[in-house]
């Protein structure tokens, strides 16, 4: 890891801290359009993840002049490499699974400082004045010429169950569907902000919500968990609070009953209307909503809640923060959490037997894994299948998991199909789990793919187990080279 100087604590000072590092930051001046322009361009430049080739992993990009925005800059892939993760968090990328399990375990609570301490409320637009129109506020692009409209991918959605109190941050596609109004997709039966939400709606009230947008990236890491790691309760903001040892920072909403990211570069308050639905693509007739983590465009949803938006508030000179949604970025903010899950459930269970976890790119970090597992004696064997299915357990949404022994490198996808190919057979090692619950954006989990699949969102779970089997471990010894210091040689290659 490079030597850098900046504390990150906020977006601001997360740019700063990659501006000192070289390779991890760009920005052009060149004037872009948001419509499929700018996710067009990032695409090339180091989008990876599952977006269709040619795509790559590079630098996080600043667009300082956006068509349509003269007072505004727009910055993509801050998180869409793994490495750039390990720097914004102060931590080896193949420890950031390791970071956010002790994270969980030493939760921090956030605080609440007063509104003319706010950066995010430097300045305030209320949705009642003339001209009011978020969609001219907040430079939000479109992934795709096909897209609904213009999405909010990035939004630190917050609302709170009236009854209890408890709160909640989550991740939710957001697409501006007029002035004052935006349309809120929620996964079935997958987020907390949904419980507050439908409990709202049956008393037939409105829940208040804000929305940060650009904020410190240990809040868009922590935010990606869930249950069983994160139960109905657990407030995603205390993971962040845990990461960088200090509380986050909230801040009343000026218009709503609700709290926002104090430090955010935008923040949207507004209501989520009881009742009220809207068709995803009202405003395109496209059928399209954006891309998703699957690397396929999502299709638009029939009836979505609405938010009415209330204010929108800003700092001086805003930043918006986006991401094209099958990108690297995605694999890192879903997937080190998911890891982190399994590590801790599978450490439990096994103390010391799985020693790494990989949220594959391939699966967006939702659907496929690499485990690490170490059998130190002839009882172990077996005992690397408990494994995946508690990975199985500990994240439903999961689809494929690849076991490889201590000597492989889950992050290297080569070595993984090394161990595959030499390690594996498949008729001895392959372990079918049909008809479980996974995720619904999943193109192959319908019933007109396959007719053994009796619903959408169902799928068989499947286990490629390629490790040796403890009895054989002499006869696979990978060849043994002699251990140098290659820095000696070709020092410019290990600075």
């Amino acid at each position: 890891m490079s030597v850098t100087k900046t504390k990150v604590r906020d977006f601001r000072s997360a740019v700063e801290r990659l501006k000192e590092i070289s390779g991890q930051y760009i920005e052009t001046d060149e004037p872009v359009d948001p419509h499929a322009e700018l996710s067009g361009v990032y695409r090339h430049i180091g989008a990876g993840g599952t977006v269709m080739r040619p795509t790559q992993t590079g630098p996080a990009m600043m667009f300082n002049h956006v068509k349509g925005h003269e007072d505004a800059r727009v910055m993509i892939g801050l998180l869409a490499s793994r490495e750039r993760v390990g720097y914004l968090l102060d931590t080896p990328p193949e420890r950031l699974g390791f970071l956010l399990n002790e994270a969980v375990n030493h939760a921090i609570d956030p605080v609440t400082i007063p509104n003319e301490k706010a950066k995010a409320q430097e300045v305030v637009h209320y949705a009642d004045e003339p001209g009011f129109d978020i969609r001219k506020l907040i430079p939000a692009p479109t992934n795709t010429e096909e897209d609904a409209g213009p999405y909010i991918t990035m939004g630190m959605c917050y609302a709170s169950d009236a009854e209890t109190g408890e709160s909640d941050v989550t991740i939710h596609r957001l697409c501006l569907q007029s002035k004052d109004e935006m349309s809120m997709y929620f996964v079935p039966g997958a987020r907390h902000l949904d419980v507050f939400r439908k409990k709202a709606e049956a008393e037939g009230k409105p829940l208040p919500i804000s929305i940060s947008i650009g904020v410190d990236p240990a809040i868009e890491i922590g935010a990606c968990f869930e249950p069983p790691t994160t139960p109905l309760g657990f407030n995603e903001l205390t993971i962040a609070g845990g990461i960088r040892k200090e509380p986050v920072e909230l801040t009343p909403c000026v218009t709503i009953d609700e709290k926002a990211i104090a430090n955010a570069e935008y923040v949207i308050e507004g209501e989520l209307i009881p009742n009220k639905r809207v068709r995803e693509d009202q405003n395109t007739d496209t059928g399209m909503a954006m891309p998703e983590f699957p690397g396929y465009q999502g299709i638009a949803v029939q009836e979505l809640p609405v938010i009415k938006v209330k204010a929108v508030t800003h700092r001086k000179n805003p930043i918006m923060q986006t991401v094209i949604g099958p990108s690297e970025e995605h694999v890192n903010m879903a997937g080190i959490p998911t890891e982190a899950s399994i590590l801790q459930m599978v450490e439990k269970a096994m103390p010391g037997k799985l020693l790494n976890v990989y949220a594959h790119s391939a699966g967006g970090g939702k659907y496929m894994a690499v485990l690490q597992f170490k059998k130190s004696q002839p009882s172990d064997e077996g005992r690397q299948k408990q494994a995946a299915m508690l990975a199985f357990s500990a994240f439903s949404e999961l689809k494929h998991v690849y076991i490889v022994d201590e000597d492989v490198d889950p992050f290297d996808s080569n070595d993984v199909l090394w161990a595959m190919t030499t390690r594996f057979q498949g008729d001895v090692d392959t372990s079918f789990i049909p008809g479980v619950r996974c995720h619904p954006l999943d193109p192959s989990q319908t019933p007109e793919y396959s007719a053994t699949i009796p619903a959408k969102g169902i799928s068989t779970k499947t286990i490629f187990d390629c490790t040796v089997p403890f009895h054989l471990k002499d006869k696979f010894k990978r060849a043994a080279f002699k251990e140098v210091d290659p820095a000696r040689f070709a020092p410019s290659l290990f600075d």
